[in-house]
Protein backbone atom coordinates (compact mmCIF):
# COMPACT_ATOMS: atom_id res chain seq x y z
CA UNK A 1 0.00 0.00 0.00
CA UNK A 2 1.31 3.46 -0.92
CA UNK A 3 0.58 6.29 1.46
CA UNK A 4 0.61 9.80 0.01
CA UNK A 5 0.75 13.06 1.91
CA UNK A 6 -0.85 16.25 0.67
CA UNK A 7 -0.50 19.83 1.87
CA UNK A 8 -3.19 19.40 4.53
CA UNK A 9 -1.38 16.48 6.17
CA UNK A 10 1.95 18.31 6.05
CA UNK A 11 0.41 21.39 7.69
CA UNK A 12 -1.18 19.23 10.38
CA UNK A 13 2.01 17.46 11.43
CA UNK A 14 4.01 20.70 11.20
CA UNK A 15 1.60 22.26 13.68
CA UNK A 16 1.97 19.22 15.94
CA UNK A 17 5.77 19.35 15.82
CA UNK A 18 5.67 22.94 17.04
CA UNK A 19 4.35 21.61 20.37
CA UNK A 20 7.74 20.07 21.26
CA UNK A 21 8.65 20.86 24.85
CA UNK A 22 11.76 22.88 25.63
CA UNK A 23 12.17 21.46 29.15
CA UNK A 24 11.24 18.25 30.92
CA UNK A 25 8.50 19.90 32.95
CA UNK A 26 6.22 19.56 29.96
CA UNK A 27 6.68 15.79 29.94
CA UNK A 28 5.50 14.98 33.45
CA UNK A 29 1.79 15.36 32.65
CA UNK A 30 2.03 14.87 28.89
CA UNK A 31 0.67 11.61 27.53
CA UNK A 32 1.29 12.17 23.85
CA UNK A 33 -0.65 15.34 23.09
CA UNK A 34 -3.05 14.77 25.98
CA UNK A 35 -2.61 16.30 29.41
CA UNK A 36 -3.10 13.89 32.30
CA UNK A 37 -3.10 14.33 36.04
CA UNK A 38 0.12 14.38 38.03
CA UNK A 39 1.01 10.79 38.84
CA UNK A 40 -1.22 9.31 36.12
CA UNK A 41 1.26 9.14 33.24
CA UNK A 42 3.29 6.19 34.50
CA UNK A 43 0.36 3.78 34.65
CA UNK A 44 -0.76 4.80 31.17
CA UNK A 45 2.73 4.26 29.76
CA UNK A 46 2.98 0.90 31.54
CA UNK A 47 -0.22 -0.21 29.83
CA UNK A 48 1.23 0.74 26.43
CA UNK A 49 4.28 -1.47 26.93
CA UNK A 50 2.30 -4.39 28.36
CA UNK A 51 0.35 -4.32 25.10
CA UNK A 52 3.35 -4.14 22.75
CA UNK A 53 6.02 -6.16 24.59
CA UNK A 54 5.94 -9.27 22.39
CA UNK A 55 6.21 -7.27 19.17
CA UNK A 56 8.26 -4.34 20.44
CA UNK A 57 11.49 -5.04 18.54
CA UNK A 58 9.62 -6.06 15.38
CA UNK A 59 7.83 -2.73 15.42
CA UNK A 60 11.12 -0.92 16.01
CA UNK A 61 12.33 -2.42 12.74
CA UNK A 62 9.22 -1.29 10.92
CA UNK A 63 9.08 2.15 12.52
CA UNK A 64 12.72 2.95 11.76
CA UNK A 65 13.23 0.93 8.58
CA UNK A 66 15.77 -1.13 10.50
CA UNK A 67 17.87 1.95 11.29
CA UNK A 68 17.49 1.45 15.04
CA UNK A 69 19.95 -1.43 14.75
CA UNK A 70 22.61 0.88 13.31
CA UNK A 71 21.90 3.51 15.96
CA UNK A 72 22.27 0.93 18.73
CA UNK A 73 25.52 -0.31 17.21
CA UNK A 74 26.70 3.31 17.25
CA UNK A 75 25.86 3.53 20.96
CA UNK A 76 27.93 0.44 21.71
CA UNK A 77 30.83 1.73 19.60
CA UNK A 78 30.84 5.12 21.34
CA UNK A 79 30.65 3.49 24.76
CA UNK A 80 33.53 1.18 23.80
CA UNK A 81 33.16 -1.00 26.91
CA UNK A 82 36.33 -2.58 28.29
CA UNK A 83 36.95 -6.30 27.99
CA UNK A 84 37.59 -6.96 31.66
CA UNK A 85 35.80 -8.85 34.44
CA UNK A 86 33.95 -6.76 36.99
CA UNK A 87 32.84 -4.00 34.62
CA UNK A 88 29.21 -3.14 35.45
CA UNK A 89 26.51 -1.74 33.15
CA UNK A 90 23.04 -0.53 34.10
CA UNK A 91 20.68 -0.51 31.11
CA UNK A 92 17.48 1.32 32.04
CA UNK A 93 14.16 0.88 30.24
CA UNK A 94 15.88 -1.96 28.40
CA UNK A 95 13.49 -4.77 29.24
CA UNK A 96 13.92 -6.83 26.06
CA UNK A 97 17.70 -6.83 26.56
CA UNK A 98 18.56 -5.59 23.09
CA UNK A 99 21.10 -2.97 24.20
CA UNK A 100 22.45 -4.91 27.18
CA UNK A 101 23.16 -8.03 25.15
CA UNK A 102 25.05 -6.05 22.51
CA UNK A 103 27.22 -4.41 25.17
CA UNK A 104 27.93 -7.67 26.99
CA UNK A 105 29.02 -9.23 23.72
CA UNK A 106 31.26 -6.21 23.06
CA UNK A 107 33.07 -6.99 26.34
CA UNK A 108 33.66 -10.56 25.10
CA UNK A 109 31.22 -11.57 27.84
CA UNK A 110 33.58 -10.24 30.48
CA UNK A 111 31.27 -7.48 31.70
CA UNK A 112 27.95 -7.72 33.49
CA UNK A 113 24.69 -5.96 32.63
CA UNK A 114 21.77 -5.19 34.91
CA UNK A 115 18.65 -4.64 32.84
CA UNK A 116 16.11 -2.46 34.63
CA UNK A 117 12.58 -1.82 33.47
CA UNK A 118 9.37 -0.78 35.19
CA UNK A 119 7.39 -3.12 32.93
CA UNK A 120 7.30 -6.81 33.82
CA UNK A 121 6.08 -7.87 30.38
CA UNK A 122 9.14 -6.33 28.73
CA UNK A 123 11.45 -7.98 31.28
CA UNK A 124 9.86 -11.36 30.62
CA UNK A 125 10.84 -11.03 26.96
CA UNK A 126 14.39 -10.12 27.98
CA UNK A 127 14.81 -13.04 30.38
CA UNK A 128 13.65 -15.49 27.72
CA UNK A 129 16.10 -14.06 25.21
CA UNK A 130 18.97 -14.14 27.71
CA UNK A 131 18.38 -17.85 28.23
CA UNK A 132 18.28 -18.54 24.50
CA UNK A 133 21.51 -16.60 23.93
CA UNK A 134 23.35 -18.14 26.88
CA UNK A 135 23.72 -14.79 28.66
CA UNK A 136 22.09 -15.53 32.00
CA UNK A 137 25.46 -15.46 33.78
CA UNK A 138 26.18 -12.00 32.38
CA UNK A 139 22.81 -10.35 32.92
CA UNK A 140 20.22 -9.87 35.60
CA UNK A 141 16.81 -8.27 35.35
CA UNK A 142 15.28 -5.85 37.84
CA UNK A 143 11.73 -4.51 37.83
CA UNK A 144 11.97 -0.98 39.17
CA UNK A 145 11.38 2.69 38.40
CA UNK A 146 14.06 4.82 36.72
CA UNK A 147 13.12 7.60 39.15
CA UNK A 148 13.93 5.43 42.19
CA UNK A 149 16.81 3.10 41.39
CA UNK A 150 17.23 0.33 43.99
CA UNK A 151 21.03 0.52 43.99
CA UNK A 152 23.69 2.02 46.20
CA UNK A 153 25.61 5.13 45.20
CA UNK A 154 28.53 4.65 42.79
CA UNK A 155 27.63 1.09 41.75
CA UNK A 156 27.95 1.11 37.94
CA UNK A 157 30.61 1.95 35.38
CA UNK A 158 28.08 2.90 32.70
CA UNK A 159 24.40 3.78 32.44
CA UNK A 160 22.55 3.42 29.14
CA UNK A 161 18.97 4.13 28.18
CA UNK A 162 17.64 3.75 24.63
CA UNK A 163 14.27 5.04 23.48
CA UNK A 164 13.01 5.06 27.05
CA UNK A 165 13.68 8.33 28.79
CA UNK A 166 10.87 10.19 27.04
CA UNK A 167 8.46 7.76 28.76
CA UNK A 168 9.73 8.68 32.24
CA UNK A 169 7.41 11.29 33.80
CA UNK A 170 10.08 13.10 35.85
CA UNK A 171 13.11 13.14 33.57
CA UNK A 172 15.17 15.37 35.87
CA UNK A 173 14.72 12.84 38.67
CA UNK A 174 15.81 9.96 36.43
CA UNK A 175 18.92 11.89 35.36
CA UNK A 176 19.78 12.63 39.00
CA UNK A 177 19.44 8.93 39.79
CA UNK A 178 21.68 8.05 36.86
CA UNK A 179 24.34 10.38 38.22
CA UNK A 180 23.99 8.96 41.74
CA UNK A 181 24.50 5.30 40.83
CA UNK A 182 27.46 5.88 38.51
CA UNK A 183 30.98 5.52 39.82
CA UNK A 184 33.33 8.52 39.47
CA UNK A 185 34.51 8.37 35.88
CA UNK A 186 31.29 6.62 34.86
CA UNK A 187 29.58 7.21 31.52
CA UNK A 188 25.97 8.13 30.74
CA UNK A 189 24.61 7.41 27.25
CA UNK A 190 21.07 8.09 26.08
CA UNK A 191 19.78 7.17 22.62
CA UNK A 192 16.45 8.80 21.81
CA UNK A 193 14.33 9.95 18.91
CA UNK A 194 14.91 13.66 18.52
CA UNK A 195 14.36 16.71 16.32
CA UNK A 196 15.07 16.33 12.61
CA UNK A 197 17.39 19.08 11.46
CA UNK A 198 17.20 18.65 7.68
CA UNK A 199 14.78 20.70 5.56
CA UNK A 200 12.05 18.64 3.90
CA UNK A 201 13.10 15.46 5.71
CA UNK A 202 11.44 16.79 8.85
CA UNK A 203 8.09 17.22 7.08
CA UNK A 204 8.26 13.85 5.35
CA UNK A 205 9.24 12.13 8.60
CA UNK A 206 6.39 13.79 10.51
CA UNK A 207 3.89 12.74 7.87
CA UNK A 208 5.22 9.17 7.89
CA UNK A 209 5.14 8.98 11.68
CA UNK A 210 1.66 10.30 12.29
CA UNK A 211 -0.02 8.58 9.36
CA UNK A 212 1.83 5.34 8.67
CA UNK A 213 3.21 4.09 12.00
CA UNK A 214 -0.14 3.74 13.84
CA UNK A 215 -1.55 1.94 10.79
CA UNK A 216 1.42 -0.43 10.70
CA UNK A 217 0.99 -1.04 14.43
CA UNK A 218 -2.66 -1.89 13.86
CA UNK A 219 -1.74 -4.39 11.13
CA UNK A 220 1.19 -6.04 12.95
CA UNK A 221 -0.10 -6.08 16.53
CA UNK A 222 -3.82 -5.52 16.08
CA UNK A 223 -3.61 -2.32 18.12
CA UNK A 224 -2.64 1.05 16.68
CA UNK A 225 -3.33 3.23 19.72
CA UNK A 226 -0.03 2.53 21.56
CA UNK A 227 1.90 3.61 18.48
CA UNK A 228 -0.05 6.85 18.25
CA UNK A 229 1.15 7.60 21.77
CA UNK A 230 4.76 6.62 20.98
CA UNK A 231 4.86 8.90 17.94
CA UNK A 232 3.32 11.79 19.86
CA UNK A 233 5.75 11.32 22.75
CA UNK A 234 8.67 11.65 20.35
CA UNK A 235 7.38 14.99 19.12
CA UNK A 236 6.94 16.32 22.66
CA UNK A 237 10.43 15.38 23.85
CA UNK A 238 12.97 18.23 24.26
CA UNK A 239 15.28 18.74 21.30
CA UNK A 240 18.97 17.93 21.30
CA UNK A 241 20.28 21.16 22.83
CA UNK A 242 17.60 21.35 25.50
CA UNK A 243 18.11 17.75 26.53
CA UNK A 244 21.89 18.28 26.67
CA UNK A 245 21.25 21.20 29.06
CA UNK A 246 19.18 18.91 31.29
CA UNK A 247 22.02 16.38 31.43
CA UNK A 248 24.45 19.12 32.45
CA UNK A 249 22.02 20.33 35.12
CA UNK A 250 22.05 16.80 36.59
CA UNK A 251 25.79 17.21 37.22
CA UNK A 252 27.35 15.53 34.20
CA UNK A 253 30.44 16.93 32.50
CA UNK A 254 31.71 16.82 28.91
CA UNK A 255 28.14 16.54 27.66
CA UNK A 256 27.81 16.12 23.90
CA UNK A 257 25.55 14.52 21.34
CA UNK A 258 25.64 12.99 17.90
CA UNK A 259 22.78 13.10 15.40
CA UNK A 260 21.88 10.10 13.28
CA UNK A 261 19.80 10.01 10.11
CA UNK A 262 19.39 13.77 10.01
CA UNK A 263 18.44 14.05 13.66
CA UNK A 264 15.71 11.39 13.64
CA UNK A 265 17.71 9.92 16.51
CA UNK A 266 20.33 11.52 18.75
CA UNK A 267 22.84 9.93 21.09
CA UNK A 268 23.73 12.01 24.16
CA UNK A 269 26.82 11.38 26.26
CA UNK A 270 27.90 12.66 29.66
CA UNK A 271 30.56 11.79 32.25
CA UNK A 272 30.53 11.75 36.04
CA UNK A 273 33.86 13.41 36.75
Amino acid sequence: MTIGYGPAEIRQVTKMSEQRTTAAGGMETSYGYKQVGAGDKQSLVNDVFHRVANRYDVMNDLMSGGLHRLWKDALVAWLNPPKRPGWQLLDVAGGTGDIAFRIVEATNRQGHATVLDINGSMLAVGRERAEKQGLTANTDFVEANAEELPFADETFDAYTIAFGIRNVPRIETALAEAYRVLKPGGRFLCLEFSEVDMPLLDKVYEAWSFNAIPRIGQIVTGDGEPYSYLVESIRKFPNQENFAAMIRNAGFDRVSFRNYSGGIAALHSGWKL
